[in-house]
């Protein structure tokens, strides 16, 4: 599929991953318009940070997702549409799980809806690897069953199904992408990693809740890569796609390989207060990323050199994050 030219909606797109999509689209001379949500000092987010040479050729579309008439405002005109937006902080689905279902449920059907009515070309719907819950086996395949270990979880749970039913009700052409855990450049401290770094270039302790989860780390560079050949793959229509290295990296290793990264002996305070309830942790995530592969994906950051960059950046941006903090 040539970019050039090509009319994009990204939903989500002043958030981490969403900030990176629109502008590898731009960049691919794609004339992208960037869903954010509304708010009235007119922020767009992590899209701040992209050069201006980019910016020129985004159009930012002021919004809520929960808006049936905004929604479909964005994705008139548009051939593809990439749907990132969402509320993805676990620990903030537990305070407010209803805002978080009405964002991810609701917002879902409602750009599924607007894309179904309005005959769009291509939709790639963004899912989690936190549907899984703790791993029954691994590595995951796209056919290990759905654990609905957090209100997070369960509303991604939701959107996953509501975008399988237009599949097959509606032949609406949509690719789930399910992204293991992505990281890098402008993620927020809500997330571990950040959290870990920030607390590394500040001192020598590193306050975390269970140090013992691991996860498969993506770079943030090698997921975008992932949406945008999933985009170019006719054959992709239908299918849900893992996103993941198929390596796991536990919490403590990860302090260890920043405190290297940093120069820096570390260690790790336990905090109560960043603990899930028990039943809720996921334990462990790791993926078969066969299907992405068959599509022509594969990661090419290793977890030390993207850790590096993310560190480095970070370094640079210290003044964005307040160390030390429990964001959630």
């Amino acid at each position: 599929m040539p970019w050039k030219n090509k009319r994009v909606l990204v939903t989500g797109a002043g958030g981490f991953i969403g900030s990176h999509l629109t502008g590898g689209l731009a960049a691919r001379g794609a004339r992208v318009r960037a869903f954010v949500r509304y708010n009235s000092k007119s922020s767009v987010g992590l899209l701040d940070l992209l050069s201006p040479a980019l910016s020129d050729r985004i159009e930012i579309f002021p919004g809520d997702l929960r808006s049936p008439e905004s929604v479909r405002r964005a994705v008139t005109d548009v051939e593809v549409v990439f749907h990132l937006g969402a509320l993805i902080s676990i620990p903030y689905s537990y305070v407010h799980p209803r805002e978080v279902v009405e964002a991810n449920v609701l917002g879902t059907l409602n750009v599924l809806t607007a894309c179904r009515d309005l005959r769009v070309g291509r939709v790639l719907h963004t899912s989690s690897s936190e549907v899984y819950g703790t791993a029954l086996y691994t590595p995951i395949d796209e056919k290990h069953p759905m654990q609905g270990q957090s209100p997070y979880s369960a509303s991604k749970i939701g959107a996953d199904m509501l975008a399988e039913s237009f599949v097959r009700s509606y032949d609406l052409p949509v690719t789930t992408v399910r992204p293991f855990n992505t990281y890098g450049p402008r993620q927020s401290a809500r997330a571990v990693i950040p959290t870990i770094i920030t607390q590394a270039l500040a001192g020598d302790r590193i306050l975390l809740g269970d140090a013992n989860p691991s996860r498969d780390l993506v770079y943030v560079e090698d997921t975008v890569d992932a949406f945008i050949r999933l985009a170019q793959a006719p054959e992709a229509v239908g299918e849900v796609v893992n996103v993941g290295t198929g390596q796991e990296t536990t919490v403590e290793e990860l302090v260890h390989t920043v405190g290297r990264l940093v120069g820096k002996e570390l260690a790790i305070i336990f905090d109560a207060t960043r603990i899930r309830p028990q039943k809720s942790e996921v334990m462990r995530l790791v993926a078969d990323a066969t299907k992405a592969r068959r599509f022509g994906w594969a990661p090419s950051v290793t977890v030390e050199e993207g850790l590096r960059r993310t560190v480095q950046w970070i370094g640079e941006f210290r003044a964005l994050y307040r160390t030390g903090t429990y964001e959630i």
